[in-house]
């Protein structure tokens, strides 16, 4: 899942801008008022879900506006990290401290969304076009390597360049936190009860029962 796609999609929906679209966002509490945004707009790797689309669930009459499914969507996609991030945990990996890179990275709103989703820490990089930085880091060392300086490490390059922007620095709140926690039970279960509910669904949008 590229974690922006379902939020861009919703920010083009309603045609707000970046800072419009935060705005809203910060008018609803954690939670969104029980929707819960399942972001599998193409399908979703983590977890395993091919046939997954998209789904909105908990919709009312007060959940029913462009603030509600601008947060239902970026907490959904967050909770979608987390699913991973969880997994990775019950292996014995526990992140103390999330630093992020890319376009999500660059809204205060969604680092603190993170922060309180993880459970731990979030603050951005100093330079956030992390996937290009780290293939330049990586083809510096190759370099060396081929050049005779077996002695060269990863590390050594990484040291000098790569930095986080502490005034990005989000902290879990502990109330948020306990309520990200039920909306994450809440969507781990519609994911797993739907699955073979989506395969029917994508088989019937294809039009493979005429």
């Amino acid at each position: 899942m590229n974690v922006t796609t379902v939020t861009e999609q919703v920010r083009t929906l309603f045609k707000q801008d970046h800072s419009e679209m935060a705005a809203a966002i910060e008018t609803i509490p954690a939670g969104s008022g029980g929707l819960v945004f399942l972001p599998y707009l193409a399908g979703e790797r983590t977890p395993n879900v091919p046939a997954g689309s998209g789904v909105l669930f908990g919709l009312t009459q007060t959940t029913f506006t462009p603030a509600h499914f601008a947060r239902a969507a970026m907490e959904g996609a967050t909770l979608g990290m987390n699913y991973g991030l969880r997994r990775l945990a019950a292996l014995g990996v526990k992140a103390k401290e999330i630093r992020v890179t890319g376009g999500g990275a660059k809204s205060p709103v969604w680092r603190q969304i993170m922060a309180d989703v993880f459970g731990v820490p979030v603050v951005a990089m100093v330079e956030d076009e992390g996937a290009a930085l780290g293939g330049a880091l990586q083809a510096a060392w190759c370099v060396a390597l081929r050049d005779g300086n077996k002695r060269a490490r990863l590390s050594d390059f990484v040291k000098g360049v790569v930095a986080v922007d502490e005034s990005t620095r989000c902290t879990p709140r502990k109330a948020e936190v306990a309520r990200y926690r039920e909306l994450q039970a809440i969507q781990d279960r519609l994911s797993s009860d739907l699955r073979k509910l989506f395969e029917t669904q994508r088989d019937f949008a294809q039009g493979k029962n005429r």
